[in-house]
């Protein structure tokens, strides 16, 4: 156990402290005043008289500033230390640190990082050698080395994403201490059972010839998320932790794919170990989840990744039967609304719609739910047809409509008038649902036995009847069966949703079932792919299992980043939780990924039982050692130089000659002794930062546009002038008006203070350093937007090599998060912010002008010609030279000579200007106010 929180480094020099008392007894006695006695010069030896003088008596309080002295002295000389690194022990064999390095190790690593390096280089000033150990490491064998050695391992250690087992760490150990006797372990855990806590500790308590064994473990154990459900009205998330004392609050955040806050939630313990976050949210947000996160809490097993799987499918449902609104208890909507209820968002139409069929379209489901709905025609079945070809999924029951019935939107040719058993034409007794085969999605679900169907729509047969079945009875008629159409797919439940036909709505099994088949919906890619299929899931469109790679993986810190190399794939039917060989992440394509997490959605944290085991334990502190002899010699001084002015006060003589200014000297000279309270450091703290420039105060309180100072006089004045007369232009034009532009150095200036900067690219320029680039990346992340213009749109080439200058400016982007770019759509929202344009033109037009790329969005129609996202694009490329386009003299005139030239080219770049600047400002409120009548229209129903 810890004892007090000071220790000496030589406490031998303590016993010093014994000879104050006789210091005390020394330090009473002081020799006498001089006196004054005048000279004579005749009668010097008999005008002397020969006094006895007795000392005078020091004053007690200078006697215990001495006093005080000389004791700070001899504590100084001892090495006190503020939380010293605990005992080693007694031996003199190696120290082996074993570090857990599970992701419950991730949120105090660096405490843990600290405590093991002071732990080595004390290892290492009394000569002993040293091993670092990670419980990832495996069977991997243990390394004998010398404390510096061992530290730079140390530093490169990260906390990896899983808990390892700890057994094979074990055998490497006890290999270890054969050849090593007499060595001391200290053994850094997590604080989790995960891994074989308890089993490790005995273990390495009974490793031959070991000294000691010392745990180190944490006072608290990170919390940590095990899944998330999307439910009808939220998204639950489940948060565990491994204490059950005492309460507890945090908070969770949930992000989207580019890592941007959607939501905030608060969570509480009072007791237990499991507690739950929920986020209110749209479904339409929350199937843009994609990440949730503990704050603060940087840990793997605090982040839980949404995939495809998690996203809350919308599905239309309509019935065709005629009594829903008598008997809703009894209509086949019913059970489809309650069987999809849990983990889809569901939709009727409103009683009294002329085309409900239409008016769930107009809600862009996922899936669509006909339950006995007969043929459909004209503009009804145009529009799911189209559905279903751009990726909808079509869900069919059948009932006497369907069976009286024919159309096109079924996946096989059926029989009129369907087929019935047990009934008083029939011999047949109810028949049993068959096990599903390995080709169908339903596979793996256990069919009930009092599961039965007495009447059933028939398939006519055909050669590729048997590819189409996803699930037949035992007599091997078909019950369900699909069909691939375009991008989507149609699905049909041979028997009615209600009961009329069989009970399999009344089992778990038909919740299970449409699951599954909702969760083909929506996620491109998910019955198609390359991998090779056989039996009956291949003509229908069901993919066999395909291996799928890691594209973005957690580290231990729960950040996503790059697979490591070690990271294998899986199989594209993988529900398990993360592993050593397949790390917490996303595997797959982005469009159809599937994530992996550290915990499962019944995990719990089991806190280590270390009880009764002969270790002795240490707590994790996460402050480190500190020497204390600087401040201890600090006021050994004062001590000083406070005893040498009640000396001069002590004098009597030298106050009368201006003790006084030697007393302010001597305590000018203490104020400038390094390390004390209120010195220099407080000065300099006073002085604060350097004053905001003039410049930099203006550009705050007037929106200004700035332009990189290339150091080509040619270049600067060109961007000078071309950046006043834009705006000159935006102040007669528009509502902004805007001061004078400015000319900034990225590696000295403040950026975040225009909303716009103009970087003409001069290919002899010198590359930015790291700084630079680190502070253009931050600018541009922080919503600022560069426009960098390579001017050379006549000498590029798409089919040679990079201009001098393109290569300039690929080399600075490389270390730049650029986001993916495209050429600026003609239905882009900065071509719309102030005036209509076709394109962006400069001095040159045949250039082309890149901005970021807009999501994926389905094909546009009249009233709708905007698609863009929320955000401006921090990154715009164009290479036809902007502000040489913009430049005019004092009359208005063009500077430069435009290609092929006109007035009309000047005054497209002038409106291209003018839009930029709009776009970086306003952003997309252009795209919001075209579906103004979108929006009226639809209030009005």
């Amino acid at each position: 156990m810890m004892g007090l929180p000071l220790a000496f480094t030589i406490p031998a020099v303590l016993a010093a402290l014994a000879v104050l008392p006789a210091l005390y007894f020394l330090l009473r006695l002081t020799p006498p005043r001089p006196q004054a006695v005048a000279f004579p010069p005749l009668r010097l030896i008999l005008d002397l008289r020969p006094k006895d003088e007795t000392p005078a008596r020091t004053p007690l309080w200078l006697l215990l500033l001495r006093l005080l002295v000389a004791a700070l002295l001899i504590l100084a000389m001892a090495g006190p230390v503020w939380n010293p690194t605990p005992s080693l022990g007694g031996g003199k064999g190696p120290l082996v640190v074993v570090l857990d390095d599970s992701f419950a190790a991730a949120p105090d690593w660096d405490a843990r990082v600290t405590l093991a390096r002071q732990r080595l280089l004390s290892a290492q000033s009394a000569g002993r050698v040293t091993a670092i150990v990670a419980t990832s490491d495996g069977p991997r064998a243990v390394e004998a080395q010398d404390a510096t050695r061992a530290i730079e391992r140390l530093q490169a250690l990260k906390p990896v994403p899983i808990a390892p087992d700890r057994a094979p760490v074990l055998a490497a150990l006890t290999s270890f201490a054969t050849a090593n006797p007499a060595l001391d372990l200290v053994w850094m855990t997590d604080g989790l059972e995960r891994g074989g806590a308890r089993s490790f500790g005995e273990g390495l308590t009974k490793l031959p010839g070991i000294s000691s064994v010392t745990s180190v473990a944490a006072d608290t154990i990170p919390l940590a998320l095990a899944g998330a459900d999307n439910k009808a009205d939220r998204l639950d998330v489940r948060v565990i932790r491994a204490n059950t004392v005492g309460p507890q609050r945090g908070t969770v955040q949930a992000l989207d794919a580019k890592g941007l806050p959607i939501g905030e939630s608060t969570f509480a313990f009072t007791s237990g170990q499991e507690t739950h976050a929920g986020f209110d949210l749209p479904v339409e947000l929350r199937n843009d989840i994609v990440r949730v996160v503990i704050a603060n809490e940087a840990s793997a097993a605090a982040t839980t990744l949404l995939d495809g799987r998690s996203t809350r499918r919308r599905v239309g449902v309509v019935t065709g039967a005629t009594i829903d609104v008598e008997q809703p208890l009894l209509s086949p909507a019913y059970y489809i609304v309650k069987a999809l209820g849990p983990f889809a968002d569901v939709r009727e139409p409103r009683p009294g719609m002329l085309d409900p069929v239409a008016s769930m379209l107009d809600d862009n489901p996922s899936v669509m739910v006909l339950a006995d709905v007969g043929a459909l025609s004209g503009p009804a079945h145009d529009r799911l047809a189209k559905f279903i070809d751009d990726g909808g999924t079509l869900i069919r029951f059948a009932g006497s409509r369907l069976a009286g019935s024919s159309d096109d939107l079924v996946p096989v040719a059926l029989r009129r008038g369907g087929r019935t058993f047990g009934g008083a034409l029939s011999w047949d007794k109810p028949k049993a649902l068959a096990p599903f085969e390995r080709g169908s999605p339903f596979y793996g679900l256990t069919v009930p036995q009092e599961v039965n169907v007495t009447r059933q729509v028939l398939a006519e047969p055909s050669a590729g009847l048997p590819g189409k079945t996803w699930a037949q009875l035992v007599d091997g008629t078909p019950l369900v069966t699909a069909e691939k159409r375009g991008k989507g797919r149609i699905v049909l439940f041979h028997v009615t949703a209600d009961t009329t036909w069989s009970n399999l709505p009344l089992s778990v099994l038909f919740v299970d079932m449409l699951r599954r088949v909702v969760d083909l919906s929506g996620v491109p890619g998910a019955a198609q792919g390359s991998a090779s299929t056989t039996g009956s899931a291949s003509a229908a469109g069901v993919q066999q299992s395909m291996v799928i790679a890691p594209t973005r993986s957690l580290d231990g810190f729960g950040v996503l980043g790059v697979p490591p190399a070690t990271a294998r794939p899986i199989p594209d039917t993988y529900d398990g939780v993360a592993t050593a060989d397949h790390p917490p992440g996303f595997y797959g394509p982005p469009d159809a990924s599937i994530g992996v997490n550290t915990l499962g959605p019944k995990d719990m944290l089991t806190p280590a039982d270390l009880s009764g085991l002969p270790l002795d334990r240490q707590p994790l502190r996460a402050d480190p050692a500190i020497d204390l002899r600087p401040a201890v010699i600090t006021l050994a001084l004062i001590g000083f130089l406070l005893d040498a002015l009640a000396s001069v006060w002590l004098g009597g003589g030298l106050v009368r000659r201006g003790a006084g200014p030697a007393a302010a000297a001597l305590l000018a000279v203490a104020l400038m002794v390094p390390g004390l309270p209120g010195l220099r450091g407080a000065a300099a703290h006073a002085a604060g930062q350097p004053p905001v420039s003039k410049r930099d105060m203006a550009s705050a309180l007037t929106t200004r546009i700035a332009y990189v100072i290339t150091g080509d006089t040619a270049v600067d004045q060109a961007s000078s002038l071309g950046l006043t007369t834009l705006s000159t232009a935006l102040a007669d034009r528009t509502s902004l008006t805007p001061g004078e532009p400015v000319g900034v150095d990225p590696a000295k200036d403040e950026l975040a203070f225009y909303p716009m900067v103009y970087w003409p690219v001069v290919a002899s320029m010198p590359q930015p350093d790291a700084t630079t680039v680190d502070r253009i990346a931050a600018y541009m992340k922080q919503g600022g937007t560069i426009v960098f213009d390579t001017r050379d749109a006549l000498t590029h080439r798409t089919d040679g090599p990079p201009t001098p200058e393109a290569d300039w400016l690929q080399h600075l982007l490389a270390g730049v998060d650029v986001p993916e770019l495209e050429p600026v759509p003609s239905d882009h929202v900065v071509t719309k912010t102030f005036y209509l344009l076709p394109g962006f033109v400069g001095r040159y037009t045949t250039g082309q002008t890149w901005i970021e790329a807009l999501p994926p969005a389905a094909k546009e129609t009249a009233n709708r010609p905007v698609r863009a996202g929320d955000s401006v694009s921090p990154i715009i490329i164009t290479g036809n030279d902007l502000a040489s386009g913009w430049a005019a003299d004092g009359q208005g005139e063009p500077v430069y000579p435009l290609v092929p030239g006109g007035s009309r080219q000047r005054e497209m770049a002038l409106r291209g200007g003018i839009n930029l600047v709009i776009y970086t400002l306003t952003g997309n409120y252009k795209a919001d106010q075209v579906h103004v009548r979108d929006l009226l229209e639809r209030l009005a129903h």
